[in-house]
């Protein structure tokens, strides 16, 4: 059974489309990045898996007990308010302390837990925004743009966080990212999206397909180099 599957799902606002027509489906312990331009449905596709948006039509399925951690695009914290990042990760309910100091070394964030929320660099309280995600051991972990407003060099240790994460946990990572050549080298499978798949399939595939280029700008020498093959064991050897 898949971790989750969508089957045709639409979704509308006042007479106008935002998604139509969307299949999908989510297997335990990879990494699929969505892409897309703005105004493409991308949040929509988010809200629409995790529950807090019900399709116009179309259906879902979730094996049962699935566990989503999810990583907003951003979140605003009044910096008047004096909240410390222990405090933060036991909103809405306190939860043992232990869970806490996993959830943040998971997270790349230990010593973080006394610091105040608004005194935080911008890769920290990303990093605590996905302790926060962590703290239920997720089976599917859902970033929306995490990286988002980080420097090249904080959102590539953040990449390598969120790979450390999927091989400690085996959960299922689902990304929404504009950083191209992070998402040609961190996932299994891409997906563009423009109010439909536009196309999906292996960074490769992907890569090559006119659907991409067409979506995003890029003429073809653009796009492969977004794809860096990385030879296998047998491959580097042989």
């Amino acid at each position: 059974m898949h971790l989750l599957s969508l089957h045709d799902i639409g979704v509308s606002r006042r007479g106008n489309s935002i998604l139509a027509g969307i299949d999908l489906a989510l297997d335990a312990g990879e990494v699929v990045t969505v892409v897309g331009p703005n105004g493409s449905g991308k949040t929509t596709l988010m809200r629409v898996i995790i529950g807090a948006l019900a399709p116009t039509r179309g259906t879902i399925t979730r094996r049962p007990g699935l566990s989503i951690g999810y990583v907003p695009q951003r979140l605003h914290i009044d910096p008047t308010l004096p909240m410390s990042v222990a405090r933060f990760l036991a909103l809405p309910r306190r939860r043992p302390a232990d869970d806490a100091h996993r959830a943040l070394e998971q997270a790349g964030a230990e010593g973080l837990a006394e610091r105040q929320m608004a005194g935080l660099s911008g890769g920290q309280f990303q990093r605590v925004l996905l302790a926060r995600a962590l703290l239920g051991r997720p089976d599917l972990l859902i970033l929306d743009e995490a990286n988002q407003g980080l420097d090249h060099r904080a959102t590539a240790a953040f990449y390598r966080q969120i790979e450390s994460v999927r091989r400690e946990l085996g959960c299922t990572v689902l990304m929404v990212s504009h950083e191209l050549h992070a998402v040609m080298q961190a996932s299994d499978r891409v997906i563009c999206l423009n109010g439909h798949i536009c196309c999906q399939g292996s960074p490769e595939t992907v890569a090559g397909s006119p659907a991409y280029r067409d979506l995003l700008g890029l003429d073809e020498r653009d796009a492969v180099g977004f794809y860096r093959h990385h030879p296998s064991p047998t491959e580097a050897s042989a």
